[in-house]
Parts: C-alpha cells; sequence; structure tokens
C-alpha cells in the first residue's frame, strides 16, 4: 500500500514539474483565470477533480493495477 501511494505522489509530481517547466508563463495565466472564478466555481471543479481521481483510482484497481 505505501509503495502504490509513493507512485502515485511520485508520478503527480513528474506531471506539475513538467508543466512548470515545459509551459511556466501558461501557469500564470491559469492561476489568473481561476481567481477570476467564483470561489463555489473553483469548489465545485476541485470535487469533480476529485470524483474522476476517485474514478480512475477504481477503475485502474479493478484492471488488476
Amino acid at each position: 500500500m505505501i509503495a502504490v501511494t509513493l507512485l502515485a505522489i511520485g508520478l503527480v509530481l513528474i506531471v506539475e514539474g513538467l508543466v512548470y517547466a515545459l509551459a511556466p508563463s501558461l501557469i500564470e495565466d491559469l492561476l489568473d483565470m481561476l481567481r477570476a472564478l467564483p470561489l463555489e466555481t473553483r469548489r465545485m471543479m476541485g470535487l469533480a477533480a476529485l470524483a474522476a481521481g476517485v474514478a480512475l483510482v477504481w477503475l485502474a484497481k479493478s484492471l488488476g493495477a
């Protein structure tokens, strides 16, 4: 279980690092756009991302990962 958790965190850090390394100015633009959204919209986006993540983890575990 700890190995899977470390793998998941490592993969997230790889993706985040790639975004910051390849397109740092786009990150700033994205953060400005997010700041302009109402708090409730940002909360719903977070919940949608959470639900998608849970679904992907469930699917991966169902397929034998």
